[in-house]
């Protein structure tokens, strides 16, 4: 329970938070591609579909569904830095093109397959922001 403090009126309240909006997945490309992503995707999990770049809200993870490398690059350059970026490739994807968007920022490349190993790494993604969230923390305050 939280409880609030009205300091013009002295009095306290306590109120009961909603629960957290769940992590949400923010969608380029072929949507047909992960129609079955949600059904692996834990409890509370959402997926959006996007068509532009500016449209992607602080925290949301981004995956682009055959990015090249300069779709990768110019989702870096746009989206804030704690931004996780996944692109899922064909199944036959060369290693150069696994490597290009790697190396152009993507934080993971997967080639295509079954949708809960595209889910294992979004939520591995999704671990790893909140851990350098908490790492970034000052506990010295």
């Amino acid at each position: 329970m939280i409880v609030e403090r009205n300091r013009e009126a002295g009095t306290a309240t306590a109120r009961i938070p909603g629960p957290a909006a769940g992590p949400v997945v923010a969608v380029f490309g072929q949507r047909s591609r992960v129609g079955a992503l949600p059904q692996h995707l834990p409890s509370g999990w959402s997926m959006r579909p996007l068509t532009e770049l500016a449209d992607v809200r602080p925290g949301e993870l981004v995956l682009f569904n055959g990015a090249s490398a300069e779709d990768v690059r110019q989702a870096r350059a746009v989206l804030p830095r704690a931004s996780r970026i996944v692109v899922l490739t064909d199944e036959w994807a060369p290693a150069e093109l696994v490597a290009a968007v790697l190396t152009a920022g993507a934080d993971v490349c997967v080639r295509g397959g079954h949708p809960a190993i595209l889910a294992g790494h979004l939520v591995a993604c999704r671990r790893r922001q909140l851990s350098e969230r908490w790492a970034a923390l000052d506990l010295t305050r």
